[in-house]
């Protein structure tokens, strides 16, 4: 990629435009997040310690 004086334009004002319309989350919103990943790392831990614990069962059995 050729890096010249319009597309670092281009990049500046994507930047612009994006931090226009992004915004500070308030608590409510920032909690509801919080809770959403918390219980996304937990379910995603849960089920890798049931392919261990069955891939356990599997190998030590035979």
């Amino acid at each position: 990629m050729e890096l010249n004086k319009e597309s670092i334009n281009s990049f500046l004002k994507q930047c612009q435009r994006v931090l226009k319309v992004s915004k500070k989350p308030d608590k409510n919103e920032y909690k509801t997040v919080a809770k959403v990943t918390g219980i996304g790392i937990i379910i995603i831990g849960f089920v890798g310690f049931l392919i261990t614990l069955i891939a356990q069962l599997i190998f030590y059995t035979s």
